[in-house]
């Protein structure tokens, strides 16, 4: 019969258990976590000093063998200096390093499974052994004592009709996904320095046409003086010169603060603070003209090398690995078990035991949960085939667009520099004629103005054109240069 009736000691290591118990559940707390402070990123490499930076980009590679602050760079020296310092990039290797982890843990499971376990208990309570139990040598009653074990228990799948391999491939189609989504990026971080780049170049070419503008707006008003004083003009041309003038000076300040801009826009793309005073080389207007018989090859090599179709590839072999992992776990298991350790229990004797065996598993019902899983699977593999679709859709359409764009940037620049070719005539003429007292200096501003627009126009014009087609090139998925590896 059991001692119903609890002992002092009895109550005393309930309530101990019992105090545990809430004092290890009361250490769980649901505070918002504090965040890091902003300072530990400002010291990361996005914010570091000049010098540092420096020294980090001439250790990559022949582009920056020198100061940034010391050399023209061109837009490809852009381009990896881009991709080794922009965060984006960064965060995007960390993914595929994610996924290089997961093929690890996949791998894992084709390896043994070895665990040390130990316990040990005290009993209390005291209690006889019924007549004809004891043994020579044994005490009559037992308690109160201690029962200890340790041991190694090892664990190895045979067989699981497959499940591990798909698993596997699993991992591996994910890894090469994400392999493929850091390209995707490497492109955009290209093109973005690409728009960013020209767009600079841009910039400082206007500042230097506004820069003329000004010249020639004091030229003439110097002009309108000389005809002032010798009774040959009026006063109001003086004063309409003057207003051009100012207005002048009022282009050269906007076109100074673009170029500020647009330069702190280049070292952001970059990864480089805004403040770093990067300077760029004198780009030499290489574009070609567009062929639309380059289209329908571009079509096939954007289905073909664009890294987004090849990660979508990726993910549906991974969706189909995925099926059959689910497929597999109808199937039997066969698992391979060993134990060895050693006992004691104070009453019997130390003891060493060991197990060796065979399991071998049958999932019979599991509440469908299999069966759901499968449908799941299959239903996550015709989506990503459908996204594939839509994706093959967009990439031609991509490419048709850009080329469209290439096609009105080339018809834009030709006619901007027949434009400026005009402008330039129309303002020899009028100044010519004002000076020669048959014209009036409405036509020689009039002309003034419409040649400093015709020149922003083609500037703009002739750089959107090198960003078209860097948005070509883009869209058919061979935007970095060949010189830079995936890795950079």
């Amino acid at each position: 019969m059991h001692d119903e009736k609890r002992t002092p000691n009895n109550w005393s290591l309930a309530a101990g258990v019992a105090m545990l118990t809430l004092a290890v559940s009361g250490c769980h707390t649901f505070d918002t976590p504090t965040p890091p402070p902003v300072e530990d990123y400002l010291r990361k490499s996005a914010l570091k000093s000049e010098s540092t930076i420096n020294a980090e980009v001439a250790s990559r590679g022949t582009t920056g063998k020198r100061d940034l602050t010391n050399r023209s760079l061109t837009v490809d020296d852009c381009v990896k200096i881009a991709l080794d310092k922009n965060p984006l990039q960064r965060a995007v290797r960390e993914g595929v390093m994610a996924a290089e982890e997961f093929v690890g843990e996949s791998k894992a499971s084709y390896y043994p499974d070895l665990s040390a376990n130990a316990s040990y208990s005290r009993w209390e309570r005291h209690a006889f052994l019924p007549n004809g139990l004891g043994q020579p040598g044994m005490p009559s009653t037992i308690g109160p004592t201690d029962d200890w074990a340790a041991g190694l228990r090892a664990r190895y799948t045979l067989f699981d009709s497959g499940e591990r391999h798909a698993q596997l491939r699993v991992a591996l189609s994910r890894k090469e996904a994400a392999s493929e989504e850091v390209e995707a990026v490497r492109q955009d971080i290209a093109l973005a320095v690409h728009q960013a780049y020209y767009g600079h170049v841009a910039a400082l070419i206007t500042h230097s046409i506004a820069d003329k503008n000004l010249t020639r707006a004091e030229d003439h008003l110097r002009l309108a003086k000389e005809r002032l004083e010798a009774g040959a003009a009026p006063q109001l041309d003086v004063f309409r010169a003057q207003v051009e003038a100012s207005n002048a000076k009022l282009s050269l300040v906007k076109a100074e603060n673009l170029v500020r801009i647009s330069r702190g826009n280049l070292n952001t793309v970059m990864g480089l603070p805004v403040e770093l005073p990067v300077e760029v080389a004198a780009e030499q207007d290489n574009s070609t003209e567009p062929n639309d018989a380059d289209l329908l090859p571009a079509l096939d090599r954007a289905i073909h090398a664009r890294p987004e179709i090849k990660g979508a590839l990726q993910r549906i072999s991974a969706s189909r690995s995925s099926v059959d992992a689910a497929r597999s776990a109808f199937g039997p298991k066969l698992r391979a078990e060993g134990q060895v350790g050693r006992r004691d229990t104070g009453f019997f004797p130390q003891d060493d035991d060991w197990l060796v065996g065979i399991l071998i598993e049958q999932p019979l019902f599991s509440g469908f949960a299999r069966r759901h899983k499968l449908d799941r699977t299959k239903a996550e593999l015709s989506q990503e085939e459908a996204r594939l679709e839509q994706l093959l859709l967009q990439v031609r359409q991509e490419v048709w667009n850009a080329h469209s764009k290439l096609n009105e940037a080339n018809d834009a620049v030709r006619s901007a520099t027949v434009l400026v070719d005009h402008a330039q005539e129309s303002l020899r003429a009028a100044r010519e004629r004002y000076a020669s007292g048959a014209g009036t200096i409405t036509d020689l501003l009039d002309s003034e103005t419409a040649l400093f627009r015709a020149e922003a126009s083609e500037t703009e014009a002739r750089w959107d054109y090198q960003v078209a087609q860097a948005s070509f090139k883009r869209a058919t998925g061979n935007l970095v240069p060949d010189g830079i590896p995936r890795n950079w």
